[in-house]
């Protein structure tokens, strides 16, 4: 029996209103699609145990946050301690593929990430089971927004059909995993940070 400690995951699910964050996650962790789903009032989260490459058990936290600006304040104690954060818009909506990017730096900033730079983001392009001649955002045009915030992973789904959720989240899983492993990492080396700051401090006393 394996003695590896428990590991649970948190990842946060940004995005617009009506978006369909709250279907995608009652699709992968339930199995179930509803067509009325009220919106999310402040956030609330599933759990799923998901088998990882190497046979490990990993607790994957999904939280699933208000797309109401109205909501956004509650923001610092749901992104806090954050291993993955899932950008969501809907490929037939202009709007919530613009505003991905202030999604994004709101999470920074609520969230600070010990490296911002590295911290894991997946974008999901949702609702492709809607016919193509109402789609207002191309593949292309989202796979380049990826590559200029650093190769950000990018999956395109539909939660009412079950397509592609299955491997989106698979993908986060793994990420959120080596975020949390490499914040263990480096909190086992607490007492470099005071000692490069030391000098700065004691000047700062004088």
């Amino acid at each position: 029996m394996s003695s590896k400690k428990k590991v649970l995951l948190k990842v946060i699910i940004l995005g617009d209103s009506g978006v369909g964050k709250t279907s995608l996650m009652n699709q992968y962790v339930n199995k179930k699609f509803s067509a009325s789903y009220k919106a999310t009032i402040g956030a609330d989260f599933l759990t799923k145990e998901v088998v990882m490459d190497d046979d490990r058990v990993v607790t994957l936290q999904l939280w699933d946050t208000a797309g109401q600006e109205r909501f956004q304040s509650l923001g610092v104690a749901f992104y806090r301690g954050a291993d993955c954060c899932v950008l969501v818009y809907d490929v037939n909506n202009s709007k919530s593929f613009e505003t991905l990017e202030s999604w994004r730096d709101e999470f920074l900033v609520q969230a600070s990430p010990m490296d911002p730079e590295s911290f894991p983001f997946v974008v999901i392009g949702n609702k492709v089971d809607v016919e193509e001649s109402r789609r207002m955002i191309s593949s292309k045009r989202a796979m380049t927004f990826c590559q200029s915030k650093g190769g950000l992973s990018y999956f395109e789904t539909s939660a009412k059909e079950a397509l592609n959720v299955e491997e989106a989240f698979s993908a986060i899983a793994k990420q959120a995993l080596a975020q949390e492993e490499a914040g263990d990492f480096n909190s086992d080396f607490p007492e470099t940070i005071p000692i490069d700051l030391k000098n700065d401090r004691d000047g700062c006393a004088c």
